[in-house]
C-alpha cells in the first residue's frame, strides 16, 4: 500500500512519551497558577487586618474645595467620624450622602487612600450670588367690625384686626441664591459660615417663577460693565433692575445681550443725564431706548 506511511513502534512511543509531558507541565502551571493566586488573595486578607489600615486622627483626611467657602473644619464637624477607626469600616457613599444633605454642597466625591491611609473627600460648594426675598406687600389682616352697643361702646373698639403672621413669615423669607438658581438658607449658611462675605446683589420676587431664566440673567448681569444693585422679578413680563443709571425696565428676559449693550452705551455715553434725574430707562426693545425723565 502505497499511499499509508508505515509508523514504527518506537515512533509511537516517542510520541506517547512526549504527551505525557505535555501533561505533567500544564498540571504543574495550573498548580503554581492556583497556589499565587491563593497567596495574593491570602496576603491581601492580611494586610487588610493590619492595625496601619486605621483612621487615628482628622490630619488622615484630607479635603479639597472648589470654592473653599466652608473651611476644613467646619467640613470635619459635619462628617461626624470617630478617632480610632478601620479604614474598611468608613462607607465613602454614606459620607457623601450626609454631607450632599447641606444646602451649601452640591456633589461630594469620597475614596480611600492605601498610602498613607486616609479619606480623600472633594466638596463642591454652591457659591451664593444674590439674596433672595420675596417682595414684602401690604400687610393682610384679620379684621371684625363690629357695632358698637351700650354694654361695650366705650371698652370695644369697632375694628378688631389681627395680624397674620404666616403671611408676614411669608414676606420676610429670606434666602442665598446661587448662579444656577438653587436656594441656601440663610440661616443654615451663615450657621456652617459665619465670618463668610454675603453678596450684595439682592432679587426680588418668588423663585420658582424666576429660576427658569435666571442663570442666562445673572450671567448678564455679573458680566456687564454697569453695576447692578437689585432685580426685580415680581413681573415676569418686565424685569426691573436698580443699577447706577437709575431704574431700569429691561421687559421680558430675552435678547439680554442686546439689552446690556444699550447700558453700557449710556454708561460710557460723554454726556449723560443724572441718575437722580432719571425716573426709569426703558430697554424692552433695545432697538427703541426710551428714558423717561422726572
Amino acid at each position: 500500500m502505497a499511499g499509508i506511511i508505515s509508523v514504527s513502534r518506537k515512533d509511537l512511543a516517542k510520541r506517547r512519551q512526549k504527551l505525557r509531558q505535555q501533561r505533567r507541565i500544564k498540571i504543574i502551571q495550573t498548580i503554581w497558577r492556583t497556589l499565587a493566586a491563593s497567596g495574593m488573595a491570602g496576603g491581601l486578607l492580611w494586610l487588610t487586618v493590619q492595625p496601619i489600615w486605621v483612621l487615628r486622627t482628622p490630619t488622615q483626611v484630607v479635603m479639597t474645595s472648589n470654592n473653599q467657602i466652608l473651611s476644613s473644619q467646619t467640613i470635619e464637624s459635619l462628617l461626624a467620624l470617630s478617632y480610632p477607626q478601620s479604614l474598611w469600616r468608613i462607607e465613602p457613599a454614606s459620607i457623601a450622602e450626609t454631607l450632599k444633605q447641606q444646602p451649601a454642597i452640591s456633589q461630594v466625591n469620597v475614596s480611600r487612600r492605601l498610602f498613607p491611609p486616609g479619606l480623600i473627600i472633594e466638596v463642591h460648594e454652591r457659591l451664593p450670588v444674590a439674596i433672595s426675598q420675596i417682595a414684602p406687600t401690604p400687610n393682610i389682616n384679620k379684621c371684625q367690625t363690629q357695632s358698637p352697643t351700650s354694654a361695650n361702646s366705650e371698652t370695644q373698639p369697632k375694628n378688631s384686626c389681627l395680624k397674620n403672621p404666616k403671611t408676614q413669615n411669608k414676606q420676610n423669607q429670606v434666602n442665598l441664591l446661587d448662579a444656577n438658581g438653587a436656594l441656601i438658607p440663610w440661616e443654615k449658611y451663615t450657621a456652617l459660615n459665619p465670618n463668610g462675605k454675603l453678596p450684595s446683589l439682592k432679587v426680588v420676587g418668588v423663585p420658582e417663577q424666576y429660576r427658569a431664566y435666571w442663570n442666562q440673567l445673572y450671567q448678564a448681569v455679573s458680566q456687564s460693565s454697569v453695576q447692578v444693585t437689585e432685580i426685580d422679578c415680581q413681573n415676569p413680563s418686565n424685569i426691573i433692575l436698580k443699577t447706577e443709571l437709575g431704574p431700569v425696565h429691561l421687559g421680558v428676559p430675552t435678547q439680554l445681550a442686546e439689552k446690556f449693550h444699550v447700558l453700557e452705551q449710556i454708561q460710557q455715553a460723554p454726556s449723560k443725564p443724572d441718575s437722580k434725574q432719571i425716573g426709569y430707562i426703558d430697554i424692552k426693545n433695545p432697538n427703541s431706548l426710551l428714558l423717561h425723565i422726572n
